[in-house]
């Protein structure tokens, strides 16, 4: 009797927790389906009266919102940017932990190292170089920078050097799932990702989804929470669905990255 009594009082108390936690993303969803004078002035979660107003404004006007081709963008950016630093993250890894390459100690070093540079003081010489080669208000822009992960290289080296060489075939799956959580890492960032872009994107066509919610909330829609709201469900739907199919590897790459 009291082992149930403890497990109803601890299944409330998590309910409760996860309530919380789930409170800002409530607010969000249920206030984009307000309208502008209830958003302003309501003091209740639920919508009194229920509107589809601010998602049908969001995706009619195309020339000030442009959403469709915002995650279009956000798309091309991230799914390239993640291929390109995985790949380049895999080989550099594997060929530290697995060959012979002279100079294996200062090159470990200097990757600890450049861990500890802050990201941004690479924006100015980046941005020169982009500058100097026309690639402003480009793709190339927002991909080509996210090829080095100093980080990914890291961990996944990490990871080789803890797993058996013996095991390499067998631990096929296991490769799988530390590449599926890096590249899920990888693509968090690059989708979130507002300041480089905002340094290097100034066309409203070629903003990413992060760079559009921006210039909505600064814009004239900062007196309109449902619209502000609206947009921010729409960017937060496609990671909340990779997510989905993606959780199973993502929790199995950092159970496998602590493996020995």
């Amino acid at each position: 009797m009291k082992k149930n009594i403890s497990k109803i009082l601890l299944l409330m108390m998590a309910c409760i927790i996860a309530y919380l936690f789930l409170l800002p993303l409530l607010f969000m969803v249920f206030t984009s389906f307000k309208g502008v004078a209830e958003s302003v002035t309501s003091t209740t979660l639920l919508p009194k009266e229920w509107t589809f107003e601010n998602y049908i404004e969001l995706f009619h006007n195309t020339d000030t919102s442009p959403v469709i081709q915002w995650l279009i963008n956000t798309a091309i950016i991230t799914i390239c940017g993640t291929a390109l630093r995985i790949t380049t993250s895999v080989l550099a890894a594997y060929a530290l932990a697995r060959l012979n390459v002279p100079g294996k100690k200062i090159i470990l070093i200097g990757l600890i190292w450049a861990m500890a540079i802050p990201e941004i003081v690479t924006y100015f010489p980046l941005f020169y170089i982009f500058k100097q080669i026309g690639g402003l208000n480009t793709y190339w822009a927002l991909i080509l920078p996210s090829g080095s992960g100093v980080m990914c290289i890291y961990l996944i080296y990490n990871f080789l050097i803890d797993f058996p060489k013996e095991l390499e075939e067998a631990g096929l799956k296991i490769g799988v799932s530390i590449k599926c959580q890096q590249a899920f890492i990888t693509f968090l960032g690059l989708y979130n990702s507002y300041l480089w872009p905002s340094l290097v994107i100034n066309k409203n066509e070629t903003r990413t989804i992060t760079l559009g919610i921006a210039a909505l909330v600064l814009g004239e829609n900062y007196t309109n929470p449902g619209m502000m709201m609206a947009s921010t469900v729409v960017s937060v739907i496609p990671v909340m669905i990779i997510f989905i199919f993606a959780n199973k590897y993502i929790v199995k790459g950092f159970t496998h990255s602590g493996i020995k």
